[in-house]
Formats: C-alpha cells, sequence, structure tokens
C-alpha cells in the first residue's frame, strides 16, 4: 500500500458492490457522477472507487466467462466481500442498501423512492420495505446489465422494460435477487416468458412455443413473436443470464 493510502473497510466495499451491480459495464469511470457521489459519501477518489469497481469486474464469473478482464489486482478482502455479496443475494442487497441510507443520512424509504405514509405499521412494515426495496434493488441491477434494453426486441426504454425473473419469484428465494437469474425484457415478452410461450435456451436463442408457431399466421403474430423465433438475444455486459436458470426454464415452464 502506498504512502497515505488507507484500507478499504468491509463497508466500504459493500458500497461499492452495491453501485457495481447498478451501474452498467461501460461505465465504471470516474467521471461517472454515481461514482463521484459515492467517493464523496466515503472520502475516497472517484479515481479509487472506479478501479476497485473494475476490480470487482474481474471477480464476476459471468466475465470471466466470456474472456472479459478487469483489474487484476483486486486484494485478498475484495473477493472475500465479493463471495460473501455473490452468494447472500437474499440478505446483502438489503444489508447494502441499509447502509447506503446511513451514508446519505436518510431513511431507507426516502433512498428508494418508497411512500411511507403507504405502508403497514410493525413487522409487517419491515416485511413490505424489503421486499420493495429489493425489487428496486433487482430491477435496477438488470436494467444496468442490459444497458436499458430488452433482451427480446433490442427496445431502449426503460419505462417499457421489465426485470423479469427467469426461474420464479416464488420458486426460489435464495436466488430471488441474483441478477443472473433476470433479463430485462418488455412487458409483453415478458408475459409470454412467464407463461412458458417462448423461452430462453442455454445458447442465448429465443424460443417461441408451438402452441404459437402452430396457430394460423396472422400480422400481429409475425410482429410480435415468430420473427424473433431462433433469434440470438442482446447480451448483458454482466451478469450473463446463468445456464441452470435457463434450463430450469425450458424444462419446467416452456411449452414446447
Amino acid at each position: 500500500m502506498k504512502k497515505g493510502q488507507r484500507l478499504w473497510t468491509r463497508d466500504e466495499l459493500i458500497l461499492a458492490i452495491n453501485l457495481y451491480c447498478k451501474l452498467p459495464f461501460g461505465k465504471l469511470h470516474r467521471t461517472n457522477p454515481q461514482i463521484v457521489h459515492l467517493a464523496n459519501l466515503i472520502g475516497r477518489t472517484p479515481s479509487s472507487i472506479a478501479y476497485k469497481l473494475v476490480n470487482f469486474a474481474s471477480l464476476d464469473p459471468s466475465l470471466q466467462a466470456r474472456g472479459i478482464k478487469g483489474a487484476s489486482n483486486s486484494s485478498k478482502l475484495d473477493k472475500v466481500i465479493w463471495d460473501e455479496f455473490y452468494n447472500n443475494w437474499e440478505e446483502l442487497p438489503f444489508e447494502s442498501e441499509k447502509l447506503l441510507s446511513k451514508f446519505e443520512r436518510k431513511s431507507i424509504e426516502e433512498l428508494n423512492n418508497i411512500d411511507s405514509k403507504s405502508l403497514p405499521k410493525g413487522e409487517e412494515r419491515e416485511r413490505v420495505v424489503k421486499v420493495r426495496v429489493n425489487q428496486s434493488f433487482f430491477r435496477s441491477s438488470i436494467l444496468a446489465s442490459y444497458n436499458n434494453t430488452c433482451c427480446v426486441t433490442g427496445i431502449k426504454q426503460s419505462e417499457l422494460l421489465v426485470a423479469g425473473h427467469i426461474k420464479p419469484w416464488s420458486q426460489d428465494e435464495k436466488n430471488r435477487l441474483n441478477p443472473r437469474n433476470g433479463i430485462a425484457i418488455n412487458a409483453l415478452h415478458d408475459k409470454a416468458f412467464e407463461n412458458g410461450l417462448m423461452t430462453i435456451t442455454t445458447d442465448y436463442k429465443i424460443k417461441i412455443s408451438s402452441i404459437l408457431l402452430k396457430k394460423r399466421k396472422t400480422d400481429s403474430l409475425e410482429k410480435y413473436f415468430f420473427q424473433y423465433h431462433e433469434r440470438d438475444i442482446f447480451l448483458p455486459s454482466k451478469f450473463l443470464p446463468d445456464e441452470k436458470f435457463l434450463t430450469y426454464h425450458n424444462n419446467e415452464r416452456f411449452k414446447k
């Protein structure tokens, strides 16, 4: 460590991973306003934040699988905290949001634009807040990974996109917030995906169910479904869909 530098703390690294999840891979640079903001919050330089995010990229298995490398000198603590976060999606995202609210000096409800007046009281309030915060984190992570692009159509309009689960929320509590269990997709195709009328194969191709393919060809079916059959999806820049979740959807949800 160079003279004058200070060691990163666990809290700082968790905040950095939180930001890593929410930023597109191509925006991990020191001039990004979100990086500058985090630097100001924790008393570090934007360059040090950006470099740490690139360190985390080197630990991201979905990037490693594609031969994309970040910085190669991540510390032992970087890996420990990365593994802690990456292997505990059901708890660490919410912990990171609570930590961020502390540094921002805002309530977690205010930080996540939750109307506190509409919330119930007591333990039910805590449960509802956690669910909404986690849903917001998941959506931010998915849209960032896909650069606000629908994986089916290529539409680049976040208001029209859903952060869809590959393995449903109700089926796998441990991976509800795992970005590799998510896709950015428009609302129509999300509904079709959810109901097994389309799927994504493990080689990232779109397949349309025979239920639709056997229907009489119409302009609307051609426009919204048939033209995408066997096409490649628009891949995310990070958090590539995990093969095990795609396999589940192909075998258990897709109506062949």
